[in-house]
């Protein structure tokens, strides 16, 4: 039973410390590059002198994505929400491995990689909150999960729709719309949803690993 909670305990500590780490170095890139954070989306930052901070913040929460995700699949009942934290952590690894191309520049490999890596990620995590919310209604953090990951989801529309509308052949920019803004809320409310997951799947755990302590065996009269 000690060793559960050693273990449990030091993979809360770890998937807490890799988020602390990447905003870290999130927040270090956006301090030391100056750029317009209403106008320029986050991948554009990698052509930057520091932008090797970007695939670094991506990869420690790859790796808290990683860590949360082993914790839900520990609860035996969580395999589909471990699953799409799981594929939330790969498509941080592909966004951070495959830049996005530069402004003007026709989309290569690379960048469509970067852009449906980030779609796909920006979709499973809300959907994996909703379904821990409501797996775990009763949890104190099922609400705060549930509301970050709508309002990760509503956002998720104002960053997609430019993509659309460019589709229709209408010359739109990052210039025009607050790009910036849209997108670091979606990362920030996802973000958060995952800290909250890993607050879920905490107890959650501990809770399973009281259930397979073995009983006691009672002497025979």
């Amino acid at each position: 039973m000690g060793s559960q909670t050693f273990t449990r305990h030091g993979m809360i500590f770890g998937g807490y410390a890799a988020i602390g780490a990447g905003a870290v170095a999130m927040i270090g890139l956006h301090v030391v590059t100056g750029l317009d954070p209403v106008h320029t989306v986050i991948s554009e930052y990698a052509f930057e002198a520091a932008g090797w901070l970007l695939p670094l913040s991506l990869t420690l929460f790859a790796a808290a994505a990683t860590i949360i995700g082993a914790m839900l699949a520990r609860c035996g009942e969580d395999r589909a929400v471990a699953l799409l934290v799981g594929t939330w952590g790969l498509c941080m690894l592909l966004i951070g491995a495959f830049p996005t191309d530069e402004p003007g520049v026709p989309l290569s490999m690379s960048g469509g990689i970067h852009r449906y890596a980030a779609f796909v990620a920006f979709l499973t995590m809300p959907i994996a909150g909703l379904l821990l919310a409501r797996r775990y209604a009763t949890s104190p953090y099922a609400r705060p999960v549930r509301l970050l990951s709508l309002a990760a989801l509503g956002v998720l529309v104002l960053v997609v729709l430019p993509y659309v509308v460019r589709t229709f052949g209408v010359d739109l920019t990052n210039d025009d719309i607050p790009a910036g803004v849209t997108q670091r809320l979606v990362v920030g409310f996802e973000v958060a949803v995952l800290a909250m997951l890993g607050l879920v799947a905490g107890p959650s755990m501990a809770r399973r690993g009281r259930v397979r302590r073995p009983l006691p065996t009672t002497a025979r009269a």
